[in-house]
C-alpha cells in the first residue's frame, strides 16, 4: 500500500459534516444539572473504512460538548472505563484550582473504575476545550478530548450560526489505522513532538458544513494536535478574527499577517459573512489544500448586522510594579549538552533516554518540589521565557490568561491580545504579563505534549 502522507489521505476521503456527541444529564439533589461522561475505549473510522481504536468520552472523538453561559455552573461525572488513570483538564477558562484537572498537582488521578465530577463557575464567555491531564501525551494522541463552549448571556450569533470545529493531526500507520506503536517515541520526545499524516474536523475528513448565505457566522477553530502548528489563510474567504483563546477582539479585525499559525491548543474564533461556497486550506506545506468544506443555502436577503461580541473583564498587568521571572528553556535535539536534572539529580545519557527527558526550564526536567515562583494574589507577573532549543514551542499558562509584550527576535505570534497559549520560536524570547487573581498551584508547560513529557514542565503558586 502506498505511503499514506497528509496530502494523499485528503484526497481520497471525504465524508459529510458530523456532528459534534449529543450529551447526557441527570438532575443533582440540589437542582443543579449534571452532564455525564464514560471514558471508554471504541472503535471509529479516520480513513475510508479502516477502524482505529481509539479512547474517547462518550465512545466518540471529539466527545461530547460541554456548553454553559457565563456565569452558570458547569458539572460534569466522569467515570474512567480505561485501564489506566486519567483525569480532565479544562483548558483556558479561569476556574478554581481544585477543578484544574492536573494529575499530581492539583487532584489525584481518577483510578479505572471510577468517578469524578468537576464543578465549576463559568467566569469568561469563549472557545475552550477540555483534555486528558494524565499522560496526556498518550490519552490525547488516542482521542480523549472534546470542546467546552461558555455562551454570552446575549446569544450575539444563533446557534445554527454558531460552528464549533476541533481540528486534530492523526498519524495513521500503512492500513489508514491510527499508529499506536509510534505513541511515546523517544524521537518524537527529543525533537519536533508527535506530528500525523492526516487532519480531521471534528472527528471526521474532509467534511462539508453548510451556512446561510450573506449571514454572519461564527467559526470556532481549536487545535487538538498533539504537536502540529496549523497554518491557514483567513484571507482567502474574507473571514476577520473575533477572538483568540476565547477572549473576544473589541471588534472583528482583520488577520495580522498571512498564514495565521493555530499552535496546539489555541483556539481562533472567526467571522465569516459568506456569498459563495469556499473551502478552508492548511499552507503550511508547498501547496494549500483544503481540509474543510462549506456550501450555501438560501439567498443574501436583506443585511444581517454584524454582532458585538462582549469582552471579559481581565485586569490588565501594572507593568511598572511587576516582578520578572526568567525561564531558560533548553535540550532537545541539536540541542548541544545540556546538564539534565531531574527529581535533583543529574541524568547520565543512559539515564536520559531511559526516563526520555529531554528538556529542561532552568535546569530541571519535569515538576519539581518547589515552585518556578510563588506570586500574592493580585501581584503582576512578568515571565521573560528564553527558548534556547531548535525547535517551536507553545508554552500554556494554567487560570491565567496573559498579555504578549514586545517579543525579541522573529514574532511568530500576535501582540496585544489576551492569550492563554503562545508559540516561541528558535532561539526567541518572548515575555507575557498577568495578574496573578487565582489563588493555587498551576502548571506552566509546554502544549506540544511529548515536549510536556520529556520535561517542559513546570509550575507556579499564587497565594491568597
Amino acid at each position: 500500500m502506498t505511503t499514506l502522507t497528509r496530502r494523499t489521505l485528503l484526497q481520497r476521503t471525504a465524508a459529510s459534516a458530523g456532528a459534534l456527541i449529543v450529551p447526557s444529564f441527570t438532575t443533582a439533589a440540589d437542582g443543579q444539572t449534571i452532564q455525564h461522561m464514560t471514558i471508554k475505549p471504541a472503535t471509529q473510522v479516520l480513513f475510508e473504512d479502516a477502524a482505529s481504536p481509539l479512547w474517547t468520552y462518550e465512545g466518540r472523538t471529539p466527545g461530547p460538548v460541554v456548553r454553559a453561559t457565563k456565569g452558570e455552573r458547569v458539572r460534569v461525572r466522569f467515570t474512567n472505563h480505561l485501564d489506566e488513570p486519567t483525569s480532565v483538564h479544562w483548558h483556558g477558562i479561569r476556574i478554581e484550582n481544585r477543578m484544574d484537572g492536573v494529575s499530581g498537582l492539583t487532584q489525584d488521578p481518577i483510578q479505572p473504575g471510577e468517578s469524578f465530577t468537576y464543578d465549576f463557575l463559568a467566569p469568561d464567555a469563549g472557545t475552550y476545550w477540555y483534555h486528558a491531564h494524565n499522560r496526556s501525551w498518550n490519552q490525547v494522541a488516542r482521542g480523549l478530548y472534546g470542546p467546552l463552549i461558555i455562551d454570552e448571556p446575549d446569544l450575539p450569533f444563533p446557534k445554527d450560526r454558531d460552528i464549533t470545529l476541533i481540528l486534530d493531526d492523526w498519524r495513521l500507520n500503512h492500513e489508514g489505522v491510527l499508529d499506536e506503536e509510534s505513541i511515546g517515541s523517544l524521537h518524537d520526545w527529543s525533537h519536533a513532538g508527535r506530528l500525523g499524516n492526516w487532519l480531521t474536523v471534528n472527528g471526521e475528513s474532509l467534511p462539508t458544513h453548510t451556512l446561510q448565505q450573506g449571514k454572519p457566522h461564527r467559526l470556532r477553530l481549536i487545535n487538538a494536535s498533539n504537536a502540529r502548528t496549523l497554518q491557514i489563510d483567513p484571507t482567502l474567504f474574507k473571514a476577520k478574527v473575533l477572538a483568540y483563546d476565547g477572549q473576544a477582539l473589541p471588534e472583528p479585525s482583520a488577520v495580522p499577517g498571512s498564514p495565521l499559525l493555530i499552535a496546539p491548543a489555541q483556539r481562533v474564533d472567526l467571522l465569516v459573512v459568506p456569498q459563495e461556497g469556499f473551502s478552508v486550506e492548511e499552507v503550511s506545506g508547498d501547496e494549500g489544500f483544503a481540509f474543510l468544506r462549506f456550501d450555501l443555502q438560501g439567498d443574501t436577503g436583506d443585511p444581517v448586522p454584524v454582532p458585538a461580541i462582549s469582552q471579559n473583564s481581565i485586569l490588565e498587568p501594572d507593568l511598572e510594579n511587576a516582578t520578572l521571572h526568567s525561564l531558560a528553556m533548553e535540550g532537545g535535539a541539536m540541542g548541544g549538552r545540556v546538564a539534565i536534572r531531574h527529581k535533583g539529580q543529574i541524568l547520565e545519557r543512559e539515564e536520559i533516554m531511559a526516563t526520555g527527558q529531554f528538556w529542561v526550564m532552568n535546569g530541571d526536567a519535569g515538576l519539581t518540589d518547589t515552585p518556578f515562583f510563588r506570586a500574592k494574589r493580585g501581584e503582576t507577573v512578568i515571565l521573560e521565557v528564553i527558548n534556547s532549543t531548535a525547535f517551536d514551542h507553545a508554552m500554556h499558562t494554567h487560570g491565567h490568561h496573559f498579555r504578549i509584550l514586545a517579543p525579541n527576535g522573529a514574532s511568530i505570534d500576535e501582540t496585544e491580545i489576551w492569550r492563554d497559549t503562545f508559540l516561541i520560536g528558535p532561539r526567541q524570547t518572548i515575555r507575557i504579563a498577568f495578574v496573578a487573581t487565582n489563588p493555587g498551584k498551576w502548571l506552566f508547560h509546554c502544549h506540544m505534549l511529548e515536549h510536556a513529557a520529556a520535561g517542559m514542565n513546570t509550575w507556579f503558586e499564587v497565594i491568597g
